[in-house]
């Protein structure tokens, strides 16, 4: 019964990460009206909002104007029910569950949001390193949260070493490289796992990014100085990075 609550919950909060993902980049209110289709304006009565089923019952389609629901609304709710389920599954009914799915549906809506629009929006970010440092002051939490000192740390450094790249490349090259919002991401990061986990995040996302345009890069279809959404790769290298935490960090000290 614990599972069938938080897959539920996790769908639920899934719904929300979709009107989050939808509205903040134009700027809209996620808890002002209800949902409703892009196309022919109807709101979407609560049993066409089910999480998942109702896609598969409506079999994809708006219920009025039988315009095509795009397959990410499905994803991300499933994404959140899977890193709910995980969470619960390793940690519990613990705190340490709550703020792990807290960070979870925030990087889901990061993820989405830089990978369509290229931003990173500071109503996510700002309260997040508020959170993750604030955290730091419970002893009792997981050992992969850093103390108080090391958190703070942890995010000046996550900050201070992307704005450093994006100094540094903008007076070499005279343009704009990474944006100031993957600086805040890094802080995030850093807040919320210490200082030692930046060095490793940064070389895995700029692995996954690079893979990532290789076929393009082979196709000529774009430049190394192309640019391309951060975010998303920084977000897979952290669930990398904490998957593989001890191994990472025995390996290297």
């Amino acid at each position: 019964m614990d599972f069938i609550f938080i897959a539920i919950l996790g769908g639920l909060w899934g719904s929300f990460a979709n009107v989050c993902i939808y509205r903040l980049p134009k700027n809209k209110g996620v808890v002002s009206g209800r949902s409703y289709c892009p196309k022919c304006k109807k709101q979407i009565v609560w049993y066409d909002n089910v999480p998942l089923i109702s896609y598969l019952i409506l079999n994809g389609k708006c219920r009025n104007c039988k315009k095509k629901i795009p397959i990410q609304y499905t994803l991300v709710e499933f994404l959140s029910i899977f890193s709910f389920f995980n969470i619960y599954y390793f940690y519990g009914l613990t705190l340490t569950s709550l703020l792990l799915m807290i960070l979870s549906l925030s990087f889901i809506i990061i993820y989405f949001i830089d990978l369509k629009h290229f931003i990173i929006p500071n109503s996510i970010t700002f309260p997040l390193m508020v959170l993750g440092f604030i955290k730091s002051f419970d002893p009792n939490l997981n050992s992969m949260f850093p103390n108080y000192i090391n958190s703070l740390i942890g995010g000046l450094f996550g900050y201070g070493i992307i704005w450093s790249i994006i100094f540094f490349y903008k007076q070499i090259r005279k343009k704009e490289g990474m944006g100031l919002g993957d600086a805040k991401l890094f802080a995030v990061i850093g807040f919320w796992f210490g200082w030692i986990s930046i060095p490793f995040i940064i070389f895995l996302a700029s692995i996954f990014a690079l893979i990532s345009v290789i076929p393009d890069l082979l196709k000529n279809s774009k430049k190394l100085s192309s640019q391309i959404p951060f975010g998303p790769y920084i977000i897979l290298g952290t669930i990398f990075y904490l998957v593989f935490q001890n191994k990472f960090i025995n390996f290297f000290f």
